[in-house]
């Protein structure tokens, strides 16, 4: 909390993502799958926050648990995902889930303006937690 994430990949779609080059972006990072029931129930929120806010610099990463790179692909195209996913077919075992202790799913964690990690439980009021993270200056003030 409150230092920078090491995540950067290549997404299923070829986009290069690297958190370090969003910095003056607030971003979502959703750990999730397409078998995860909660997950799925989510999306309706994210998409909604993602349509409201990317245009005052508000980006999602996902990371998905799969281990079934068709079955992503196709979720992915049939709901519009419009955000980089990264991928890397180990399921639990995923590079990231590991690096991160990530052991439940979904797994929201907003990223602030100066790439820091802020929140790492946003599934409940997420709207609010990104406007607020959005309306803070460059330099976030100390604690």
């Amino acid at each position: 909390m409150g230092k920078p994430l090491d995540i950067r990949f290549t997404a299923l779609d070829g986009r290069e993502v690297d958190l370090a080059k969003l910095t003056g972006k607030v971003v979502l990072v959703e750990y999730w799958s397409t078998t995860c029931g909660p997950c799925i129930a989510e999306l309706p929120a994210v998409k909604a926050a993602y349509e409201k806010f990317r245009e005052r610099g508000f980006e999602v990463v996902a990371i998905s648990l799969d281990d079934k790179e068709s079955a992503l692909r196709r979720f992915i195209k049939e709901k519009g995902l419009p955000w980089p996913q990264h991928f890397d077919g180990k399921g639990w075992e995923n590079k990231f889930a590991l690096q991160y202790g990530v052991f439940s799913i979904p797994t929201m964690w907003l990223v602030d303006k100066c790439g820091n990690l802020r929140a790492t439980d946003v599934r409940f009021d997420l709207e609010q937690r990104i406007k607020s993270l959005l309306d803070e200056q460059e330099s976030p003030a100390p604690k």
